[in-house]
């Protein structure tokens, strides 16, 4: 029989611009798995996480942009954890949906995203 193949994307307590992920808050623990479809050309609003989250790009490619200008790009199968209380947004630049996957370790209440 096989051996599992287990390759680790993304094991980090900072986000993708290196800041300090927080401690989780307290409550009743709330885990979301998002898939997230952004055509050529688009954006998303400038939003932020109250939680930690993370996700992983399965094609296209994506652009993340804090609000003071710090960058990260995506390509698929890139991995990063998510700014926290950042105003940020992510932009596909390229010529193909942008499609990832994006998990959040968030708190019962607590919304996973915010737009400002």
């Amino acid at each position: 029989m096989d051996s599992p193949d287990v390759e680790v994307l993304t094991q980090t307590s900072t986000g993708w611009d290196d800041s300090p992920l927080p401690e989780y808050p307290d409550g009743t623990p709330e885990v979301t798995v998002a898939r997230l479809r952004l055509p050529p050309g688009t954006a998303l609003e400038i939003h932020k996480h109250p939680v930690i989250s993370a996700g992983v790009l399965l094609r296209g490619e994506l652009t993340l942009v804090t609000e003071d200008g710090a960058t990260m790009r995506l390509e698929p199968g890139d991995s990063a954890a998510e700014v926290v209380d950042q105003w940020h947004y992510g932009k596909n630049e390229g010529s193909t949906t942008a499609e990832l996957i994006v998990f959040y370790a968030g708190v019962n209440d607590i919304p996973n995203t915010i737009e400002k």
